[in-house]
């Protein structure tokens, strides 16, 4: 882990930059785009009291780390203004979720629900759209362009992760940005990944990896009113949470990447035994498989797709694993927790190498000069760590190496870190 910690002075200068407008920033400065509010790290619900809820397609830019600016459609909540990705929808099992889709652009557009059941559009059964000449024009029925609405319901009968998203011209819309998240909480409570009693977690490190691409080309071509041949779609930039590298580190709702609120650092506490679990939920609306690989978080797989793993009589199926291959418009729900199986502590039981002298070796931004939690060490006198209180960073990445790039440049892309802060947490 310390050697990773140590490579990353390669990227210090950007990562110093929002690491200490994360750390010195007053809240006041943190202005959410939206209705919605939410902690600095972690899940930010977008929710209802009656699972009612207004979707309106906008347009909008990101920023992406390599200083570009990219055009994108979104569904932005309410009358909200246009954010990347869409909300994160929260709702309760058993419950009669409604969408009204309002349609602002030029063409058609839909939502479709994967893994919910008997959808309805304006009260009657949602189906497949044809032309005239019987070729298949919607997934699902549309919210006509330049103003048209439609609404769908269903009855979340299943707890879980899933997705929605376009199902009009998916190729291009869902590249655009038209797909979000939908939350399925369990009837055994909103603490629970899903309705077997040892799905426990804490509500505090509920955690989303939301993987995505972009080939700004398209963007560029849609934005323009100009054709754009699908046979050349090529991405050049993939994010998590809608943002890139260090972008991904910053909190929710930070002010300098004000259509981009929903932040990926992962916050945690060494595990004590009786805790319970944290919950990651991965989703990917890329166009391939993408293994995330969350060094030193191996997850605890309890749910595939809005499916929890257990078998015709209930028992268990949940595996751990190391890396989670995500495919296109795949979701997996992953407990996970961080502890020191060593036990290292200088006093009682001290780590068993000689750190080298501080003129030997170069120190990434985030390590505290100390092997051991909690504690800091000494640096160089033209040194300066924003390392908090001796807490660690640990990477996560998709470990497709070539994709945690932004058109070409090196180390951004979707990448985030684990932060284990000591027991206690910072002053």
């Amino acid at each position: 882990m310390r050697t990773e910690l140590l490579k990353l002075t390669r990227w210090g200068l950007a990562l110093a930059l929002v690491l200490v407008l994360l750390t010195l920033a007053p809240a006041s400065h943190m202005q959410p785009v939206t209705a919605q509010t939410g902690p600095s790290e972690g899940i930010v619900c977008t929710t209802s009291p009656n699972a009612t809820f207004t979707l309106t397609t906008k347009t909008g830019y990101i920023g992406t780390p390599d200083d570009n600016v990219v055009f994108m459609w979104g569904y932005a909540a309410g009358g909200s203004p246009f954010q990347h990705p869409s909300p994160v929808l929260c709702v309760n099992e058993g419950e009669t979720v409604t969408i009204i889709l309002h349609n602002t652009l030029s063409e058609d557009v839909s939502i479709i629900f994967p893994g919910q059941e008997e959808v309805l559009a304006d009260g009657a059964p949602a189906q497949p759209q044809f032309d005239a000449g019987g070729n298949l024009t919607s997934l699902t029925n549309v919210a006509p362009a330049n103003g048209g609405s439609v609404t769908y319901s269903f009855t979340a009968t299943r707890p879980g992760t899933f997705g929605y998203q376009s199902g009009t011209n998916p190729d291009v819309q869902v590249r655009m940005g038209l797909f979000g998240v939908l939350i399925v909480r369990p009837g055994l409570g909103a603490d629970y990944a899903n309705n077997r009693p040892d799905s426990q977690f804490d509500p505090g490190t509920e955690f989303l990896v939301l993987l995505s691409e972009i080939d700004p080309l398209l963007n560029q071509a849609v934005e323009r009113g100009q054709s754009f041949n699908m046979a050349n779609y090529h991405p050049r930039y993939w994010l998590i949470n809608g943002r890139g590298f260090p972008d991904s580190m910053a909190p929710n709702f930070a002010s300098w990447l004000p259509t981009q609120p929903y932040g990926a650092l992962a916050r945690v506490e060494p595990y004590v035994a009786g805790d319970p679990w944290s919950l990651a939920r991965y989703v990917s609306f890329a166009s391939v498989d993408l293994p995330m690989h969350p060094h030193s978080k191996s997850a605890l797989i309890v749910g595939r797709d809005g499916r929890t793993l257990q078998g015709p009589g209930g028992e268990d199926l949940a595996y751990e694993n190391f890396s989670i291959p995500m495919g296109p418009g795949q979701t997996w729900d992953g407990l996970f927790r961080w502890y020191d199986p060593d036990g290292y502590d200088p006093d009682t039981n001290p780590v068993t190498v000689d750190i080298p002298s501080p003129v030997d070796v170069g120190f990434g931004v985030l390590y505290s000069g100390s092997p051991y939690l909690g504690q800091q060490g000494e640096f160089p006198v033209d040194f300066t760590t924003l390392n908090e209180c001796g807490e660690y960073y640990v990477i996560s990445h998709v470990h497709a190496l070539h994709k945690i790039t932004s058109w070409g440049a090196p180390m951004t892309g979707p990448i985030t870190f684990l932060r284990i802060d000591p027991p206690g947490g910072c002053p």
